[in-house]
């Protein structure tokens, strides 16, 4: 559980924006879920999704992400992962593979895993909610932005310590919400299993 708890360079939660941020959302509060609820609906509703405004820039660190008050999907995943270490909550990353219009090409959208006692490991997504699309925090019941529904769509199983390299990768190499748009990270399936599985090691289910 180590692994979720710690800062890195794209889950800075040593950052001091990031520590008073994560302070204040925990404020008033008791109990690690009501923690994780907060940090959620913050990131979800005051942390703009890069491409539903076409904001620049391209954020992946979190620290940026909470500075520039945007991010992809993937870097508000960095943001709230953060802000939930930073409060003693594990957390960690997780990928679905979909497509944008229900055919292929498909594309990664990235979203967060949270420990919480006495669910376990529970899935949230907090890109953010539009017309169509609306994401909630109420565990153990999750309630994603996207279903899977098209063959080739999958939920990847693994939880994520680190973001995956293809998807860091994207967002370094391209400079604007367009550039990404156009080139959204994506893996090949190796496996399908369903339950979530921690590990730190992207190998485990993907083919490079």
């Amino acid at each position: 559980m180590k692994k979720y708890l710690e800062s890195t360079e794209y889950i800075d939660w040593e950052n001091p924006d990031i520590l008073i941020r994560a302070k204040a959302l925990a404020g008033g509060s008791s109990t690690h879920e009501d923690i994780a609820r907060n940090c959620f609906e913050f990131v979800r509703d005051e942390i703009k999704h890069s491409w539903d405004y076409k904001l620049n820039p391209v954020t992946y660190k979190a620290s940026d992400v909470l500075k520039h008050g945007t991010g992809y999907c993937y870097a508000k995943s960095h943001l709230l992962a953060s802000l939930l270490r930073a409060n003693n909550i594990p957390a960690g990353l997780c990928y679905q593979r979909l497509t944008i219009t229900d055919v292929p090409p498909f594309c990664l959208h990235g979203l967060n895993a949270v420990y919480l006692k006495p669910y376990g490991w529970y899935r949230i997504d907090a890109r953010g909610n539009k017309k169509g699309v609306s994401t909630e925090f109420c565990p153990p019941t999750e309630k994603l932005a996207f279903p899977i529904a098209t063959q080739g769509e999958a939920d990847l199983p693994e939880i994520w310590a680190e973001p995956l390299p293809a998807v860091i990768q994207v967002l370094k190499q391209y400079k604007t919400v367009q550039e990404v748009a156009n080139n959204l990270p994506d893996v090949e399936l190796v496996t399908a299993n369903k339950s979530m599985q921690p590990t730190a090691n992207a190998s485990a289910a993907l083919k490079r």
